[in-house]
């Protein structure tokens, strides 16, 4: 049954997505890839946010990685010329929203579009020696700027300068990715790799003390200058996709070093979202709840699903075997939850926001997902490459 998902789900990225995006996605005339490709299989003449080609950076490098035999090497370095010719700002980071014809509308700085332009040149970094040099030498320059302006004097990053509030989890949470991304490239030297690693312990340490909440184990989204959960009811969100999303991360950080405090906090945070932020009615992961674990915003969302996906996985890569039938039914009802999304679409495309009334919003396919099911699909092929991931999927077969 899990073998089946993964079948079906690569042959839809395969067959289906990375060649939709490449013909209906890609801007041939200006470069980069469209905001979103309308249910008519057309892309969009919106606005370009600054995260979404680096997302597509990694998303075809992935692809490549995942063994995609599409032209996904040559489409990343387009893409990736795209965001330094586009997005490139005189301060040294990329800009926030461009037109589709290349003009820079945003050159503000936001740490979250950061988090993803060092992703895109981790990627490039990995996947092309040509390129590894000066991806590294691109990366390094960008997390100078990071420090040298915006570093926080106890950890991690202000977001704006002059310091403003409030600070978010969310965009350290994809630094922590990232930096994950670098070390896990066997192409790169320790040398090469040790800086990420550096700041993947400090973003891995800011978590377990200032993001979660020592009493209930739940990871707030918002905090005051000090790292302190922002007064009033900002301070009361919580994300279930976050939790799934750190759980993975934090998962990840303790296979590198052996750390159980990333463990413990790992496992709360799935079962928080799995017990709190499922609407088991709908099946389906919902986007906000607050400290008290009940529902805030119970509107669904595409990414989230697959954020729950790859959270089963880090469960079951790290509980005791005979924990394995919970957090395999968990895979099992996140990979229905995530197949939702891709029903009554054209192939290749999905749906984004699945309402409380059980409809789905009729909207044009954002690209920003692309990188979330990508991910959650090589994770569930590189888990059932493994011991573990084998004798999860030989369960199914004990009667």
């Amino acid at each position: 049954m899990i073998v089946d998902h993964l079948n079906k789900l690569r042959a839809w990225l395969f067959e289906d997505a990375l060649p939709l995006w490449l013909k209906a996605g890609e801007d041939a005339v200006n470069g980069g890839f469209a905001e979103t490709i309308t249910l008519d299989c057309q892309g969009s003449a919106d606005n370009r946010r600054g995260r979404v080609n680096p997302r597509m950076v990694f998303v075809y490098c992935e692809a490549g990685r995942l063994g995609w035999n599409g032209p996904w090497m040559d489409v990343a370095l387009r893409t990736q010329a795209y965001v330094e010719r586009v997005y490139g700002t005189s301060e040294g980071y990329i800009g926030a929203l461009a037109t589709p014809g290349g003009e820079l509308l945003d050159t503000s700085f936001d740490l979250y579009n950061q988090a993803f332009a060092l992703l895109a040149l981790s990627s490039i970094a990995d996947v092309n020696a040509e390129k590894r040099e000066e991806a590294c030498a691109k990366a390094d320059a960008l997390l100078k700027v990071l420090k040298g302006r915006f570093k926080h004097p106890t950890a991690g990053f202000q977001e704006a300068e002059p310091a403003r509030a409030p600070l978010g989890a969310n965009p350290h949470m994809h630094l922590f990715e990232m930096c994950l991304e670098w070390e896990r490239s066997e192409n790169l030297s320790a040398e090469q790799k040790a800086v990420w690693s550096a700041l993947a312990d400090e973003l891995g340490e800011l978590c377990l003390k200032y993001f979660i909440c020592e009493k209930t184990g739940g990871l707030r989204e918002f905090f005051a200058l000090d790292w302190s959960p922002m007064p009033g009811d900002e301070g009361r969100a919580l994300e279930p996709g976050h939790h799934f999303e750190w759980a993975w991360l934090l998962s990840r950080w303790n296979k590198l070093r052996g750390d159980d405090r990333a463990k413990a906090a790992a496992a709360r945070l799935f079962e928080i979202a799995e017990v709190y932020g499922v609407d088991r009615e709908r099946g389906v992961a919902l986007m906000g709840i607050n400290d008290d674990f009940s529902v805030r915003d119970p509107l669904a969302r595409l990414w989230s699903q697959a954020e729950w996906l790859k959270g089963s996985i880090a469960m079951l890569e790290s509980t005791p075997e005979s924990e394995w039938p919970r957090y395999r039914q968990s895979m099992l009802d996140a990979l229905a939850a995530l197949e939702l999304f891709f029903e009554d679409v054209p192939a290749g495309l999905w749906k984004d926001k699945f309402l409380p009334d059980g409809t789905f919003v009729k909207e044009a396919a954002p690209a920003s997902s692309l990188y979330h099911i990508i991910s959650a699909i090589s994770e569930l092929d590189r888990f059932c490459k493994t011991e573990v991931g084998q004798k999860v999927v030989a369960l199914e077969s004990v009667k």
